[in-house]
């Protein structure tokens, strides 16, 4: 407001041309309110910067029963199983699920403009993507609980990996079956505004260092997420007069596709190429892929519980990191030259 002053319920129903009542249940998500004038009162919230007073906010809290997920991925395995455990758990809590998909960034700028006004649940888990300020300072304005899962570090609770640790994992598995000319496949999500797996980056420059080993610009490819650019990167590699003995994807759809083109190549896993990738997704192990175990459902459940305590007024987990695990199968072994001298 021009005055400085918060902006109040009577605010936005003067704004949209209704009464309070009206505005107060189209904020709510209560039935009775035209379309039309539903949208009509979170485009007047929306300008107004509406903020839910806190007092009204505890009062609110535990009534609808429903809590916002978002998720900017739904096809993809990792999404919908931290989702399956996520649901699961708020399912069997009496609670409700409401899917917020923020695909790309017009979805997702359009999401947090809208956020204030969305009043219509008790809490929202974000699903693995980060959360920058403005968007941190959005959810504020919900006056609701706000739980991570999967790469977010932020001042509310989560739940997560240690990317580094996983990275490290994985690299420290070539190292002892003694790969030197070990390549890197890092995978970044266009749709997001920053990498979820910098410290699978970090892991692989620390290792080296530790190893005592020089670190190759060629060896490093940054590709789209996905098994088609892993492709397209192994690619890249292979041309390179001097190719890697073995190479470190950031996940295991990204292995898959530098062992098509591998193969394609006329090469053979492991005994010419090691691959290792991490998250041990559902194909890995058909696949006989070496990778980095998380228990992906396993954080959507930790989520769901962090939120039931939350909402039930119990202390509730403020962060919790869960472990990986080498599994290794095979798609890595000894350098070739190595296992000559052997």
């Amino acid at each position: 407001m021009s005055n400085g002053r918060q902006s109040s319920m009577a605010d936005v129903a003067q704004r949209a041309g209704v009464s309070m009542a009206t505005a107060s249940r189209a904020l709510n998500g209560s039935p009775g309110v035209a379309e039309t004038t539903r949208e009509r009162v979170f485009l007047a919230a929306q300008e107004l910067a509406y903020v839910v007073s806190p007092e009204a906010s505890r009062l609110a809290r535990g009534t609808t029963r429903r809590v916002a997920v978002v998720v900017p991925h739904i096809s993809r395995w990792f999404f919908a199983a931290m989702l399956e455990g996520v649901e699961g758990v708020l399912r069997e809590a009496g609670l409700d699920v409401l899917l917020y998909h923020v695909g790309d960034c017009e979805d997702r700028r359009d999401f947090f403009d809208r956020l204030p006004a969305r009043r219509k649940v008790d809490a929202v888990v974000v699903l693995a993507f980060p959360v920058d300020e403005h968007e941190q300072r959005r959810f504020q304005l919900m006056g609701v609980d706000i739980v991570a899962a999967g790469g977010q570090h932020a001042t509310y609770p989560y739940v997560c990996i240690d990317d580094e640790q996983a990275g490290r994992q994985a690299m420290d598995h070539l190292l002892f079956l003694g790969h030197e000319r070990i390549a890197m496949i890092a995978a970044v999500d266009p749709d997001q505004p920053a990498a979820l797996q910098q410290g699978r980056s970090d892991a692989y420059y620390a290792a080296l260092g530790d190893a005592g080993l020089p670190v190759d610009g060629q060896l490093v490819v940054t590709v789209d997420w996905g098994g088609a650019e892993g492709a397209t990167a192994m690619d890249r590699l292979l041309s390179l007069r001097n190719p890697p003995t073995a190479v470190y994807a950031h996940s295991d759809e990204v292995a898959l596709g530098a062992i098509r083109s591998l193969r394609r190549a006329g090469l053979s896993v492991p005994e010419d190429v090691s691959v290792i990738g991490i998250d041990d997704h559902p194909v890995a192990e058909l696949v006989d892929l070496t990778t980095v175990r998380q228990p992906v459902e396993v954080q959507g459940e930790i989520a769901g519980r962090i939120v039931v305590d939350l909402l039930s007024g119990q202390a509730a987990q403020k962060s919790v990191t869960v472990p990986t695990q080498l599994v290794v199968r095979g798609t890595t072994a000894p350098p070739r030259g190595a296992r000559q001298r052997a």
